[in-house]
């Protein structure tokens, strides 16, 4: 990636395939202006996100990463992990749709307690249960700079909500909280409801949960 002055970078809905996702992060480890890269529908999987957080853990522009509906799986989502604990610039990834599970919620969530600039995490349309939230939960104990996480159309229950609950009563920087499309029922909102009282959340959103 050789052009001097290129912020933005659009691939959208293209079939780059894993060995684009490759070749891209070759010309990541090097690139110094790149601040948006948009892959989303590319069909990169798990190899292709294993490349590009290799590029991750070099790349210092890069700042906006948005992969969603990549079929990345746990896998993809243990290897930008990785990348997380030590990239320092980005601070906005988009996971919407990607077949993650709790195993790669459970990692995302080890990578937030060191991790230090993200704000956004997009966690829309997987397969996440109480066990993924109820990690999630464990990092945003600790984690102070998240202010949006959306975790919309998954498979969290009263527990997970129970557990994030117990998250937003210490947490003091998330401010957007998505779990609606899920399986959250009265003690489950009754518990987010008790936590709101104190919190700086502005928006929570319950719908068709």
């Amino acid at each position: 990636m050789t052009y001097s002055t290129l912020a933005t970078l659009d691939l959208r809905d293209n079939s780059i395939g894993d060995d684009g996702a490759q070749a891209l992060s070759e010309a990541l480890k090097t690139n110094s202006t790149l601040a948006t890269l948009d892959l989303r529908d590319n069909s990169i999987g798990d190899d292709g996100a294993q490349a590009l957080s290799e590029a991750l853990k070099i790349n210092s522009t890069l700042a906006t990463l948005d992969l969603r509906d990549n079929s990345i799986g746990d896998d993809g989502a243990q290897a930008l992990s990785e990348a997380l604990k030590t990239n320092s610039t980005l601070t906005t990834l988009k996971l919407w749709n990607n077949e993650i599970r709790d195993n790669g919620a459970q990692a995302l969530s080890e990578a937030l307690k060191t991790n230090s600039t993200l704000a956004t995490l997009d966690l829309r349309d997987n397969s996440i249960g109480d066990d993924g939230a109820q990690a999630l939960s464990e990092a945003l104990n600790t984690n102070s700079t998240l202010a949006t996480l959306d975790l919309r159309d998954n498979k969290i229950g009263d527990d997970g909500a129970q557990a994030l609950s117990e998250a937003l009563k210490t947490n003091n920087t998330l401010t957007t909280l998505d779990l609606g499309g899920n399986s959250i029922g009265l003690n489950g909102a009754q518990a987010l409801a008790e936590a709101l009282r104190p919190h700086t959340l502005t928006t929570l959103d319950l719908g068709d949960s």
